[in-house]
């Protein structure tokens, strides 16, 4: 009689161990293969349905990387477009409900009343895990689209998508002229107080960042605008007639312009006839909400050359950012940025180089993707661009490739350049002969076959100072993050 209970016991356990593994697997099969459980162990056609659609998700998933490994911007392009992200995002949803119903039907299918009491409770804990772990990934995936499709279209230019969308580009680059400056009370509109164009290699992402002061005098417009028939030696008057006055005199005379932004297209055209560049694209910063971007990203570490001001323009100083390696917040970087107190304008200028060029050397993809919520969130009060959005796939892909590779500078600022009567020859040649080195093509004899001499690099020195603290030095460099 003994024997008779210990055989039927053993018999009982191993009875339970078989129910609790089917358990177990038809929970592992629904991870897998949502549907597969349905199929072998309950209603089979609603089985079939879910893994047709879970093997198409597949093969997208096998497509977009053959296409990623061949064409990274053309698998950009789809991800930020509209029609690609509105029915990706209820899919998401529609997928993440599904996914946890079919796991739940795989616990029912597992028979859990007849599972012992121990086994009953591992089964029911790891299938709620996996419903909210499958359904939370999903949903967080569906707000991840639902971010990115709200920066796109808040700052994206409303043009139909251009040659960048096709991987073609004026003479193998991507111009874009960066603008950045303030406005808030007692200021109309924003001025440009800081003036860039970033020159972009279309094949490698090899950028070059091309400095202008604010305070350049008398720019040329090209022939035939309307800047050049008020302006045909240069623009010149009385008072403030700099580069960044440009904007607002021609939106303080919109009337003379056929056009929605006659500010913008006359600081496009002063910029081009300067450097010779063929500028496709703008983006303009505003520094007031700059500081909400570096904080929704966790700040930005900087290698800061000199100790520089908090306050002071138009405001009293407040505290310093003191020398050394050191993670700015905000507003630190707002201030680093924009500060004169102490220094002047050209090194301002280098500063701000410096930022753009850590700032790319540290946003990693993943990172932004974290942050996206909050760089959404922010995005529409600092940054507006004429990119439209059909393009930004391009410039994602470039942002990938010139992450790689050096970026170098050249700007328009004294000893080579007197900014109160500049040299507009001698600028577009310092423009070519950057980017001409930056493509490897430069030679002590010119660029491209083009009869110019070569331009010495001037030599900065600060009286008192170690030469290598200097901000300056990032305005004329072949390796913007040895001189940053």
């Amino acid at each position: 009689m003994p024997d008779a209970i210990s055989s039927s016991a053993h018999t009982a356990d191993r009875s339970a161990a078989v129910r609790f593994r089917r358990a177990l697997t038809l929970t592992a099969m629904t991870l897998v293969m949502p549907g597969s459980a349905q199929v072998v162990a309950g209603n089979r056609r609603v089985g079939r349905l879910a893994i047709r659609v879970w093997l198409t998700v597949i093969a997208l998933a096998v497509a977009a990387v053959i296409v990623y490994l061949f064409s990274r911007a053309t698998l950009f392009t789809l991800l930020t477009d509209g029609w690609v992200m509105r029915p990706l995002r209820l899919l998401l949803i529609v997928g993440a409900v599904a996914w946890a119903g079919l796991l739940i039907d795989a616990w029912r299918l597992g028979a859990p009343h007849d599972l012992r009491r121990g086994h009953r409770a591992v089964v029911a804990g790891l299938n709620g895990a996996l419903c909210i772990g499958v359904a939370a990934t999903m949903i967080l995936a569906s707000q991840t689209v639902s971010a990115q499709q709200k920066l796109i279209g808040s700052v994206t230019g409303s043009g139909a998508a251009s040659k960048a969308a096709e991987g073609t580009a004026a003479d193998g680059r991507y111009n874009v002229l960066l603008l950045g400056g303030d406005s808030g009370k007692g200021r109309v509109g924003l001025r440009p107080d800081s003036i860039n164009v970033a020159s972009i290699d279309a094949e490698t992402g090899r950028t070059v960042l091309v400095g202008l002061p604010r305070n350049l005098q008398n720019v040329p417009f090209p022939e035939g605008t309307v800047m050049h028939e008020q302006f045909p030696d240069g623009f010149s008057c009385e008072t403030d007639c700099y580069l960044n006055g440009v904007n607002t005199w021609a939106n303080d005379h919109a009337d003379l312009f056929d056009t929605k932004h006659p500010g913008m297209d006359a600081t496009v055209e002063a910029v081009e006839e300067t450097t010779g560049l063929d500028i496709g694209y703008y983006a303009i910063i505003n520094m007031n909400g700059f500081a909400n971007l570096v904080d929704a990203l966790g700040g930005v570490t900087l290698d800061v050359k000199e100790r520089t001001a908090i306050g002071g323009i138009g405001a009293p100083v407040t505290g310093y950012i003191k020398e050394g390696r050191r993670h700015l917040t905000g507003r630190q970087v707002t201030w680093y940025a924009r500060s004169r107190v102490d220094n002047d304008d050209y090194s301002r200028m280098g500063r701000q180089k410096c930022i753009m060029t850590e700032m790319l050397g540290q946003l990693s993809p993943q990172k932004v993707l974290t942050k996206l919520d909050a760089i959404a969130d922010s995005a529409e009060s600092f940054f507006e661009t004429s990119i439209p959005q059909g393009d930004v796939g391009a410039f994602l892909d470039l942002a990938l490739k010139a992450r790689k590779e050096k970026v170098s500078s050249v700007s328009i600022v004294p000893p080579q350049v007197n900014t109160s009567d500049p040299d507009f020859d001698k600028v577009r040649r310092m423009v070519q002969q950057a980017v001409a080195k930056s493509e490897g093509t430069y030679s002590s004899n010119g660029v491209r076959n083009a009869t110019l001499s070569p331009l010495a690099k001037p030599k900065i020195t600060v009286e008192g100072a170690d030469p290598r603290k200097d901000p300056r030095r990032a305005n004329q460099s072949d390796d913007l993050e040895k001189a940053c």
